[in-house]
């Protein structure tokens, strides 16, 4: 019995780990279209989404019920299961932070879960259905409805002011981008801080101070929105540049139609049960907000990038997670070499995260190669079929490159100019 007290104890203290990385890995889903477009200042932005997520993780404990009773059955789970699952997600987490992806903390979770509970007590201790219904389901509607809700709130946004002074509005939209994010935060602690009650009144139940069905005592609520709290205001710097230079660049209009949506898709999940990805939903907002706005450029490059991160992270967490538990189940040895794998992994990507360090200081410049020059980005495919449909502005013209054909034999290379409102009209266009 000693043994088992001490074993939950530490896994109560890696869950609330797992809950700080959980805060400065999701900051950006809140607060990086705010900072870029500069409604707030960096450090102003996250104090402010730390004390809403705080606020936020005791408004419900409908997804904390969902990870402690749902998606593993409960008998026979032992609590080294638990602590295998959070060392693959706390590593994964780490490493996405480290390369600046903003994958979903809460899939790391769900797949270093399974992946534990498969090593240990087979497929059979899956409940299928519920990581159908509650995780799958959600992680393929939630980025698509929150980007589909962001592109056509932005383009009502834009029409509704479109015979207004621009700078004018740009204020307005800044305060209601203010609220939105706070909403977004609150929304954060809602779903992403009972995802760590949840997994920490699963280890409860298994270490048989807490029957099977209960809801997440008041000291577990506590500590779980103190730590995902203290993790946001340390800010992930990495990810809110991603999210808020590397996706898109936003105006005031765009930051304040995504995160409404974003906020509200989180909101009715969370309300439903659904352990949604806050990450997911944020970054398909922010891309339906840029593709919403004439002109507006998705770095597909990026976004690929992402989607990839997306897919991989059910998966590596759950490898990591078998991994971490063939270990543990090896006895006191094995657990004490996966404690020293977390700190030791977790210590280097510290270590590599320092060669280029991203701070309150630096997190809106543009990301720039070795030789200083900003990269561009070529407009993708689905930004130009958006672009393609979507009528310019009143009283202007789009512009459109003119191939000049008068190129012959010794004449110099073919140039192209451009007509419409952006031509010079110094120079005559060629046609």
């Amino acid at each position: 019995m000693e043994h088992i007290t001490l074993l939950l104890g530490i896994v109560i203290v890696t869950a609330l780990v797992f809950d700080f990385t959980n805060g400065f890995h999701d900051t950006a889903n809140a607060m990086a279209t705010t900072i870029s477009t500069g409604a707030l200042k960096p450090k102003t932005a996250v104090a402010m989404s730390a004390v809403l997520n705080l606020v936020g993780a005791f408004l419900s404990v409908e997804v904390a019920k969902t990870i402690s009773g749902g998606i593993v059955n409960e008998d026979g789970l032992k609590t080294e299961v638990i602590f295998a699952a959070l060392v693959g997600a706390i590593l994964w987490n780490l490493l996405t932070w480290l390369v600046g992806l903003p994958s979903s903390s809460s899939h790391a979770l769900f797949g270093g879960l399974i992946g534990a509970a498969v090593m240990s007590m087979g497929w059979s201790s899956i409940n299928g259905g519920t990581v159908v219904t509650k995780i799958l389901i959600p992680a393929l509607a939630a980025p698509l409805v929150a980007g589909v809700a962001a592109m056509l709130a932005t383009r009502l946004t834009y029409r509704i002011g479109r015979n207004t002074d621009t700078k004018a509005t740009a204020k307005g939209y800044r305060v209601g981008q203010i609220a939105s994010a706070g909403l977004v935060s609150l929304a954060h602690g809602t779903n992403d801080a009972q995802k760590t009650m949840g997994i920490i009144t699963l280890a409860l139940v298994t270490g048989g101070v807490l029957n099977p069905g209960a809801n997440p005592p008041m000291w577990v609520i506590v500590s779980a929105g103190v730590a995902i709290a203290l993790g946001t205001y340390l800010g992930g710097w990495r990810i809110i540049r991603t999210m808020g230079k590397g996706l898109t660049d936003l105006q005031p209009q765009q930051g304040f139609a995504a995160q409404t949506s974003a906020a509200t898709v989180i909101l009715a999940s969370s309300h439903l049960g659904f352990s949604l990805s806050t990450t997911q939903s944020c970054s398909g907002a922010v891309m339906g907000a840029g593709l919403g706005r004439k002109g507006g450029v998705v770095r597909w490059s990026t976004a690929t990038r992402m989607f990839v991160a997306w897919g991989l992270t059910l998966p590596a967490a759950g490898l990591v997670g078998a991994g971490a538990e063939f270990l543990t189940k090896q006895g006191p040895w094995g657990i004490a070499a996966t404690a020293a794998l977390l700190v030791g992994g977790s210590a280097v990507i510290w270590v590599l995260s320092r060669r280029n360090a991203i701070d309150h200081t630096n997190v809106t410049d543009d990301e720039v190669r070795t030789d200083g020059d900003v990269p561009a980005e070529p407009i993708g495919v689905v930004t130009t079929a958006i672009a393609a449909v979507t009528p310019p502005p009143a009283g202007t013209l789009a512009a459109s490159p003119v191939p000049d054909t008068s190129v012959k034999a010794g004449v110099s290379a073919p140039t192209t100019t451009t007509t419409g409102a952006m031509a010079d009209p110094a120079r005559p266009a060629t046609v």
